[in-house]
């Protein structure tokens, strides 16, 4: 029985064609602002810092604005930490990126 409702399941699986719009425009951000889950969705507030001009005896000034918020289903933010954790992965095999032992030995428990 389970075999039969999961093979009507795999049948009626929705195929998805992935279509690239060359001209969606970009955000450029330099930092995160604040990432927040209300329990349906995952909130990502992205930043870019902009630096004022300064005046001879005043220290530099830089404020911090918000340049885009991202808002992801919860499936969609279970699938972008899995993308992270696959680039991460990849970055540290190509030695971009430094293992922490700490977080490995912790992920072994």
């Amino acid at each position: 029985m389970v075999k039969k409702v999961q093979e009507a399941t795999e049948q009626q699986a929705l195929k998805v064609q992935h279509v690239d719009l060359p001209e969606l425009g970009e955000t450029f951000a330099d930092s995160i602002d604040l990432v927040f889950f209300d329990g349906q969705t995952l909130r990502i507030n992205f930043g870019v810092t902009r630096f004022e001009k300064p005046e001879q005896t005043a220290p530099a000034i830089a404020k911090r604005y918000p340049s885009c918020r991202l808002v992801l289903t919860a499936g969609a933010a279970v699938e972008l930490m899995n993308q992270i954790q696959q680039l991460t992965a990849r970055m540290v095999q190509s030695g971009v990126l430094k293992a922490n032992a700490a977080t490995d030995s912790e992920h072994k428990k």
